[in-house]
This record gives C-alpha cells, sequence and structure tokens, in this order.
C-alpha cells in the first residue's frame, strides 16, 4: 500500500522537465517557468542554458529597482567633456544580449531574467513588448536613442530566445498583464516527491507525502 501510495504521490503534480521547456523555446522562442519558491526554477534555467544552448547567453536578475534604461537602454554619464562627465546612450541588457546574439547567426542564443516578474514589465519593456510575438520575425521600433551597436531601429534576432522565472506565490504577479501573458510560454513547476526524497531525511518526506495526502 505505501510503494502505490508513494508511486501515485510521484504523478500528483505535473513536472516540467528540461527538455520539454527547451522543446517550447525552440518553437515559441519566450518561455516562463512559474512555480511556489524552492522547486528549482533558477536552477532548471541555469541547466538549459548550460547543457542545451553550450553556456551561449547570460543571465540577468529583475527587482523593483529595474528600469527601461538599464533593460533597454538609455542615457548614463561618462567621463569626459567641461564638466568631468558626458551623458551618452548606453545599451542595456536585452541590447547587448542582441549584439551578442547577431555576433553568431547560426547559434541560439539564451538570455536568462531570474524573478522575471519582480519588476514592472510594462515599464521595463515599453515599446519593446511588440517585439516579443515569437510568430512574427519581422516587427521592429524605433528607439528614442541611436546606440552604436544597434542603431536607433531595434529587432529581435531569430536566435535570441528568453527565459524567465517566476515565483506563482509573489504578490507582483499581478503586475503581468494580458498583453506579457499571450505572448511567452507559461510552464508551471511543482513540488516533486523524488526531490524531497533525494534531499532531505524521512521525517520531511513523510512531512510533504502528508501535506499532499491532505489535497490529494
Amino acid at each position: 500500500a505505501s510503494r502505490i501510495r508513494r508511486s501515485w504521490l510521484t504523478c500528483a503534480f505535473p513536472n516540467a522537465t528540461d527538455d520539454h521547456v527547451a522543446h517550447l523555446l525552440s518553437s515559441r522562442r519566450f518561455v516562463i517557468v512559474e512555480g511556489p519558491p524552492g522547486t528549482g526554477k533558477t536552477e532548471l534555467a541555469r541547466r538549459i542554458l548550460r547543457e542545451k544552448y553550450k553556456g551561449n547567453g547570460r543571465e540577468i536578475q529583475f527587482h523593483p529597482g529595474t528600469t527601461y534604461e538599464s533593460f533597454i537602454g538609455g542615457l548614463s554619464p561618462h567621463d569626459g567633456g567641461a564638466m568631468g562627465f558626458t551623458f551618452r546612450p548606453t545599451t542595456g541588457h536585452l541590447l547587448q544580449a542582441i549584439v551578442a546574439a547577431n555576433k553568431n547567426p547560426g547559434q541560439r542564443y539564451l538570455l536568462v531574467i531570474d524573478e522575471i516578474n519582480r519588476a514592472d514589465l510594462a515599464k521595463v519593456l515599453g515599446e519593446a513588448i511588440y517585439l516579443f510575438e515569437p510568430s512574427q520575425s519581422d516587427r521592429k521600433v524605433n528607439l528614442q536613442y541611436e546606440f552604436s551597436d544597434i542603431g536607433r531601429v531595434l529587432s529581435l534576432p531569430q536566435n535570441l530566445d528568453v527565459l524567465g522565472t517566476m515565483n506563482s506565490s509573489d504578490r507582483s504577479i499581478a503586475i503581468l498583464d494580458v498583453a506579457v501573458r499571450r505572448r511567452f510560454a507559461f510552464v508551471p513547476l511543482w513540488p516533486q516527491l523524488g526531490v524531497v526524497e533525494k534531499l532531505s531525511e524521512q521525517k520531511l518526506i513523510n512531512a510533504f507525502q502528508e501535506l499532499l495526502g491532505i489535497f490529494f
């Protein structure tokens, strides 16, 4: 009976595998892995970057202080000028990823955004949200400034994929509006009994099974 119950509890929650997420990235390009804290969302994203993309990409983290200027780009101070500094257009994380992806068009590039819901995406993405349309790769937007590596016209290269992680119990998920949700494929990642058994002692394993028994 215990063996049968364990086998059933192992399948109680859907499991998001690396292969499944990587397949979604190849078809949808823009994916968000969501789930309760401690379920391994960040580790999954890092494994995909390391193993599926051979390390070709970068990882950043959003927080309440993330701005349009830090993600897309904007004016920032540089040494020089009569006052000791001047303001020049400086690329943000997304533009830097675009430049890196364009250097090797034949290899897929992954931008991992950890805690993607911790920032106000509508403000951080700005007009660039128009570009996150996996079925339409020819979309372009005009930027406010001209950047040395990008110019003034922004588009997403076909070999650039974006993988975000999102804590589904965070109150900041309310900031994700419909315009953002329809552009990303959402993959739920729930606690797995096999992981608990691998990393925990018997007392915690029993507690986890009893907790699952309340709902199933």
